[in-house]
């Protein structure tokens, strides 16, 4: 082939490559400035779409492939899980101008590095089958310790084998186990659909709460010390059915309905004949069907107004089956005392029609009050302030 043969073939090649961009590229608006690269990222990402209450503003805090949990470090560096990614993260503020400066890979080569928890100077890793420690992390940033291996004997299903984890006030590292199916019943595996907690070596594993299918999400409340959490309801009972759920677990040995019941009453089509729904316990609200409710934290800052104090905010990944869309938002939920009166859209339109660009993972309150929200699809966080 001559030179000017090569040179049009090639030509054409790229052309056919632009003209199948076009089509998504109109159809998510995005201008020239924010034209998709191929690692599925925004160029920009147009956070000025983002629909938030009078006051509030959103900003890109880093940018982080795959990122999902967010745990926060005793010098302020922010500790980024990866689920599809195998890596784990840290990124940090420096000069205080609201956005992270420096980031640095403190895990490689992890089976979805999901879940992070910092306590007592060590980051607390969780991928599929284990939890790792990193030592005194945070002073080796530059060049970071081998991991110790507390616990390697969870199941190895990589069906909800992803781990959210978190430090309760208890002092115990909780670490939730996923059914490994859509709906199932196992019994060779009391684990299996549940929450399970141990102590910070990996000693004294139990299972603190059964009948959860899959929770990616939860905290304590900061007046009560109670565990409240999310869950993912099963799928293919429709669009409408069944309902997410957030939870409240006041104490240790409560079952919460899987793969019985799901949401307040409705039972399973294949495991609920023959059950009472009064013997398990009902969600403190039923959640949109198939929203994806991932992280929550109890706002406990000072930037926001004092209304926000001790309620929820609350990620919804969005929907992956429903015929139309769902979720892709970040969600508030307001309370009195034990129950939720209220949940509504915080921060929206990362769907956008049928066009999404982001999707939200968890948040993490700063020091300043600030809230992060981690974005997997986009590979970002982002920063929300208040100011009067």
């Amino acid at each position: 082939m001559s030179w000017n043969n090569r040179t049009a073939t090639n030509c054409a090649a790229r052309t056919w490559h632009l003209l199948l961009w076009i089509p998504l590229l109109l159809a998510c608006g995005f201008s020239k400035t924010e034209r998709a690269t191929e690692a599925g990222t925004l160029e920009r990402l147009p956070l000025e779409r983002i629909r938030l209450p009078a006051g509030f503003s959103i900003a890109e805090y880093a940018r982080v492939p795959n990122a999902r949990s967010l745990a926060l470090g005793a010098k302020g560096t922010v500790f980024v899980g990866n689920r599809s990614g195998q890596n784990v993260y840290a990124v940090r503020d420096e000069d205080g101008d609201g956005r992270a400066e420096r980031q640095w890979i403190i895990f490689r080569g992890g089976r979805m590095p999901n879940g992070v928890a910092f306590r007592d100077g060590a980051l607390y890793v969780a991928e599929v089958s284990r939890v790792l420690r990193f030592d005194q992390i945070e002073d080796r940033l530059d060049n970071p310790p081998e991991p110790v291996v507390i616990y390697d004997k969870f199941p190895q299903d990589r069906h909800h084998g992803w781990k959210f984890i978190r430090f309760g006030p208890d002092g115990m590292l909780y670490v939730p186990v996923g059914a490994p199916c859509n709906i199932c019943l196992r019994t060779d595996d009391e684990r299996y659909a549940s929450i399970t907690r141990m102590r910070p070596d990996g000693s004294g594993l139990e299972v603190f709460a059964h009948g959860v299918r899959n929770t990616v999400g939860f905290d304590w409340h900061p007046e009560t010390g109670e565990l409240w959490f999310t869950d993912n309801g099963r799928d293919w009972m429709g669009d409408n059915l069944p309902p997410d759920e957030l939870n409240r677990a006041p104490r240790k040995g409560l079952h919460f309905g899987l793969p019985f019941f799901h949401g307040r009453s409705l039972p399973d089509p294949e495991f609920g004949r023959g059950r009472r729904a009064a013997d398990y316990v009902e969600p403190v609200h039923e959640l949109g069907p198939h929203v994806a409710a991932l992280g929550m934290r109890f706002y406990t800052g000072a930037m926001f107004p004092p209304e926000y104090r001790n309620q929820i905010f609350l990620a919804e990944h969005g929907s992956w089956n429903r015929s139309e869309k769902i979720g892709y938002r970040v969600m508030l939920i307001r309370l009195d005392g034990h129950r939720a009166i209220s949940y509504e859209p915080f921060a929206e339109r990362w769907l956008e029609g049928d066009a999404v660009w982001g999707r939200p993972v968890d948040v993490e309150v700063l020091p300043d009050g600030s809230l992060l929200v981690s974005d997997d699809h986009a590979g970002a966080i982002y920063r929300i302030t208040y100011r009067r």
